[in-house]
């Protein structure tokens, strides 16, 4: 399938476009999902919507006639961290640095951050990999500083307090800034910038990570798991096709990639557009006329041209009612001041605090803190971003990755497909309504599962190693809302084991 102008949804999603932007320190950036970025470019942009299986071949292209191996200037001794700022003291290591993806001309590197276990057996235990969605949102602003990483920044965005639900102590993480011009992953090629896409992103993520094992020898024959969220729908299960690709032409294992698990994905966007007004409706957040008009006259098929005035109407309708929620979790409080505090406020980990991007911003931007991680080494023109404001173009995305996830049942990896239930961007209609689509036989039915006596969501398990499960009372970044059952979730995918369905538990 061939290129389409600009985007069929175009009408629809510049009407509720404002809802599924989060503010981030003056400039509107989406933490979450691909198609704000549709709405947004210029017609007959060409932008590449061909499945993934079609257009991979043509990112991979550089690779099949070159050596993924490419000269590196780091190393893991001058990598490690020997402690970051504000930091309460730890028992296990960290290292951060810059792994080359792109031969010295194009010069395009990659920013890690590695968290190894907290844990005795931290030589045996997995390595997962986190990459956050967008596109062109850090992991680091989200995945290390809010959600599973092993600390969190006060309020005074000087200091850190630790997690004790950090995912690291269950793995050894990694972080992973990607693609280029992301945080503080760069290109000395500022063309680089509005050439990102599905495509390139994934064949990158491979390059750094066949010269990150190379760096750490020691991860090379480990387990290794793909783990994100949102966009990262995209990312993870396009990072698992490329390296089952590799490993099959090599005829050997390069990466011991052993299964994926992602969390209110971007899978399929006719069903998660779809699955979102529908949790709208469900969750009495816009009328029911309004909800009926949407699924009667906007049509969310692929190859739709435009829309009607009575959908367009009603959508708008749709947008009014919940601009003023934060659509990554509907009953979340919004932040009331961007303001850094003198003193920090009270923290914890079990009450997320909704002006925390702010925090990790200032924290991020530091010099002090730049250099503990080795990072910014280039002096970059632009700040640290959550969300990056130099991505405004993305070149290919497909409309569904189901194809990918059949892939991956018929290589017998393991895929956990997760969702926090009070996310609306999202949602879990979508993820349920997304996975249906594959119409899997049922292997577990649906049940709660418990975590200290009290239901921690509820899952079911389809045949052929899917697991779909929900985080009660989770928002779009789970670990953030929900810290304990995220960690017991990811301790089940790891070990291959189900989740708990008795509340002795």
């Amino acid at each position: 399938m061939g290129s389409r102008e600009p985007f069929c949804w175009i009408i629809l999603f510049c009407l509720v476009l404002s809802c599924f932007l989060v503010q981030t320190h003056g400039k509107t950036k989406e933490q979450g999902l691909f198609l704000p970025y549709k709405s947004t470019l210029k017609p007959h942009s060409g932008v590449d919507t061909r499945p993934f299986y079609a257009s991979l071949l043509e990112g991979l292209q550089r690779l099949n006639g070159t050596n993924v191996h490419i000269p590196q200037e780091g190393s893991k001794e001058k990598d490690k961290i020997g402690r970051l700022p504000g930091q309460p003291p730890v028992k296990f290591s960290q290292y951060g640095g810059y792994v080359t993806v792109a031969d010295k001309a194009a010069g395009r590197a990659f920013f890690y951050y590695l968290v190894e276990a907290d844990h005795p057996a931290k030589k045996t235990l997995p390595l997962l990999l986190w990459l956050n969605g967008g596109p062109g949102c850090s992991s680091m602003a989200y995945g290390a500083m809010q959600e599973l990483g092993p600390f969190r920044v006060r309020s005074d965005g000087k200091t850190l307090f630790r997690n004790r639900y950090a995912w690291n102590h269950v793995a050894n993480v990694l972080f992973l800034e990607s693609p280029a011009g992301v945080g503080y992953s760069y290109s000395n090629t500022s063309s680089d910038y509005s050439k990102n896409g599905d495509r390139r992103t994934a064949a990158d993520n491979y390059v750094f990570l066949v010269n990150w094992l190379d760096r750490f020898p020691e991860y090379k024959n480990r387990s290794f798991y793909i783990s994100g969220e949102s966009y990262a729908g995209h990312y993870v299960p396009q990072l698992a096709h490329t390296i089952l690709h590799f490993n099959q032409k090599a005829n050997k294992t390069i990466v011991n990639l052993k299964g994926i698990i992602i969390g209110n994905a971007v899978i399929n966007d006719e069903t998660d557009e779809r699955g979102m007004y529908d949790f709208f409706a469900t969750h009495a957040l816009i009328s029911d006329r309004d909800a009926s008009q949407i699924q009667k006259y906007c049509d969310f098929s692929p190859n739709a041209s435009n829309q009607t005035s009575e959908c367009s109407t009603a959508s708008g309708a749709a947008n009014r009612d919940i601009s003023n929620l934060d659509i990554y979790n509907i009953y979340a409080p919004l932040c009331s001041s961007s303001n850094l505090t003198a003193k920090p406020k009270k923290a914890s980990i079990l009450n997320f605090d909704p002006c925390s991007d702010y925090y990790v911003y200032a924290y991020m931007n530091r010099p002090d803190v730049q250099e503990a991680l080795h990072a910014n080494v280039t002096k970059l023109s632009h700040d640290w971003q959550p969300c990056s404001d130099i991505i405004e173009v993305w070149t290919d995305a497909p409309s569904t990755i189901i194809p990918l996830l059949q892939e991956f049942m018929a290589n017998g990896l393991r895929v956990w497909v997760f969702s926090g239930d009070t996310d609306g961007r999202v949602p879990v209609t979508s993820t349920k309504y997304s996975l249906n689509k594959m119409k899997l036989p049922v292997k577990t039915k649906w049940h709660p599962w418990y975590l200290r006596g009290e239901v921690g969501g509820y899952t079911e398990v389809y045949k052929g190693d899917i697991t779909l499960t929900t985080v009660r009372g989770a928002g779009h970044q789970v670990p953030s809302f929900q810290p304990a059952r995220a960690l017991s979730l990811i301790k089940h995918f790891l070990a291959g084991t189900p989740l708990p369905d008795t509340s002795k538990y």
